[in-house]
């Protein structure tokens, strides 16, 4: 029975990569139209040097009295300025309550009425600092619409927890950046705020849901961002860039107070907020602030002999006959960190099940918030039949994602037998299973983020199936982590993943820092 079920997925899969390949007709000259009508400028150059240090050094030197916190938000104001028009990253700033905050904070450490040096760097370590947070995410009396076309414009009346917990720690919110409608897209777009582009080549994109904090990071007109993570949402615009971005252990930072919401028991194993940074050391500066109090437990900093780490790899996901095949440049670096790293080759046969299992988990999710959610009224905007019809013709104020996942929710939870989502489930269990059995307390898995470097605007539409490289992580409630190690032949960024158990944050951050000491880390876009 097993080997049918085998054979009979394999079957779907191949049906489903010859469907993508088909779209791919379509998609592929819209997408050379809509690139080919953007000017390929570069960047003004980095000329402010605060701009090119880290969170964590600069964080030390604000609190010694070394460096204003007021000269460092003006420098990142006066970048966003300079490099938005171009990358159309930010949905709303803030940059004039920044700099008054910022003034404050100067104020109260020539006062010394913050206590010492020592006692800051524990109770508020990013005191000084300026952040940004994509747009999905609550910050009071800031936009969050999700790139939702509504209306009247959705305002925050309060703060997401992450973003208190961001406050709480001395950070000061810069602005909040652009994301797909309701987050449901690997690339960043919407009717709202428009087309993100990336920092390397502005006919790219930089990737989604998190494009716009990607973007930014990545231009340096941010220091950190507070990202989200669904289905690799926070390491694809990593990738894509060549920064961090890092999808933490479930529960380690509250999932709520995040548009669309969800009230479904399993929302936060599956997603989650996620820390995006320049450079490999910010990464455990960044998620212990954004850290829960009352979260689940995980090791951030602890002392690790690289040479120490159990590493695995894999230079594809079987292959499982449905995504398509690793770019060469990419496998050369899944090689190199492999090789840096001493790991050993494995072959996880259950990565094969890893589009059904975490396709149909995302989908089962209860109450998860769409253009067909119903209002205070009880009553939905919308209804599906309406809302695809009015998209065919060119009617609907909605992207095609939040058009098509109604359809998609509603094939899943009403035509799929329920014995094949048992299968699903038990699958999803073993795999599980399988990756803590091997990686442990001291272990970590390197594998792709996702088959091709930054694609041209609108692709991912006939790649659909390839960001399951990402997406089974949030399925099995593993942590990880896009790490930039390199440039491919097009001279656009290569990033990889890094994996590890839940609650073993720390080994990932600790690779990532050996792999920004071997293979360099982010490097400035040309200008």
């Amino acid at each position: 029975m097993l080997q049918i079920k085998r054979l009979m997925s394999y079957a779907i899969r191949r049906l489903l990569r010859a469907a993508m390949c088909v779209f791919s007709w379509f998609v592929m000259p819209y997408s050379q139209c809509v690139s080919s009508r953007i000017e390929r400028r570069k960047l003004p150059p980095i000329e402010n040097p605060l701009l090119l240090k880290s969170a964590t050094e600069l964080a030390a030197q604000i609190r010694k009295g070394e460096v204003r916190s007021e000269d460092v938000v003006r420098a990142y104001v006066h970048r966003c300025q300079q490099v938005n028009p171009l990358l159309n990253a930010i949905v709303e700033d803030r940059f004039e309550d920044a700099l008054e905050e910022a003034r404050e904070i100067d104020r109260q450490l020539a006062a010394g009425t913050l206590g010492t040096s020592e006692s800051l760097a524990r109770t508020k370590p990013l005191l000084g600092l300026p952040v940004s947070v994509k747009e999905s995410l609550a910050v009071e009396g800031m936009s969050n619409t999700a790139g939702r076309k509504m209306r009247e414009k959705k305002v925050a009346l309060g703060d997401a927890p992450v973003v208190r917990q961001i406050k709480q720690a001395g950070g000061i919110v810069l602005l909040v950046s652009n994301t797909p409608e309701l987050c449901l897209c690997w690339e960043t777009y919407n009717q709202c705020t428009g087309l993100t582009r990336n920092p390397y080549n502005l006919q790219r994109t930089a990737g989604g849901s998190s494009g716009g904090e990607a973007a930014l990071i990545a231009a340096a007109g941010s220091l950190l961002g507070v990202t989200t993570d669904i289905a690799g949402s926070s390491r694809l615009p990593a990738m894509f860039t060549g920064v961090y971005g890092h999808k933490p252990s479930p529960y380690v930072v509250s999932p709520y107070g995040h548009h669309p919401s969800c009230d479904d028991e399993n929302w936060g194993s599956f997603f989650t907020p996620g820390a995006m940074c320049r450079y490999a050391e910010d990464l455990p500066l960044l998620l212990g602030a954004m850290r829960d109090p009352e979260g689940a437990p995980v090791t951030l900093e602890k002392p690790i002999a690289i040479g120490a780490l159990k590493c695995y790899y894999m230079e594809n996901d079987g292959p499982s006959g449905l995504t398509r095949p690793v770019d060469p440049d990419i496998v050369r670096a899944i090689r190199d960190v492999a090789g840096h790293l001493n790991a050993q080759r494995v072959n996880l046969k259950r990565l094969r099940w890893a589009l059904d299992i975490s396709v149909c988990k995302m989908l089962r999710m209860r109450n998860v918030e769409t253009i067909y959610s119903p209002q205070p009224n009880g009553k939905p905007d919308t209804t599906i039949k309406r809302e695809v019809l009015k998209y065919l013709l060119g009617m609907s104020q909605s992207d095609l994602p939040s058009v098509m996942i109604g359809p998609m929710q509603h094939i899943v939870n009403n035509y799929i037998p329920q014995s094949r989502l048992d299968f699903l489930d038990s699958q999803t269990e073993k795999l599980r299973k399988d990756f803590t059995d091997l990686l442990g307390t001291d272990g970590v898995f390197i594998y792709p983020g996702f088959p091709n470097t930054a694609h041209r605007h609108y692709r991912i539409f006939h790649k659909l199936v390839d960001t399951t490289y990402m997406m089974v992580f949030n399925t099995v409630g593993l942590p990880a982590a896009s790490c930039m190690v390199g440039f491919d032949r097009e001279k656009l960024p290569i990033g990889v993943q890094i994996v590890a158990a839940p609650g073993q944050d720390h080994l990932i951050f600790a690779v990532a820092k050996e792999l920004e000491r071997r293979f360099g880390g982010w490097v400035a876009p040309p200008s």
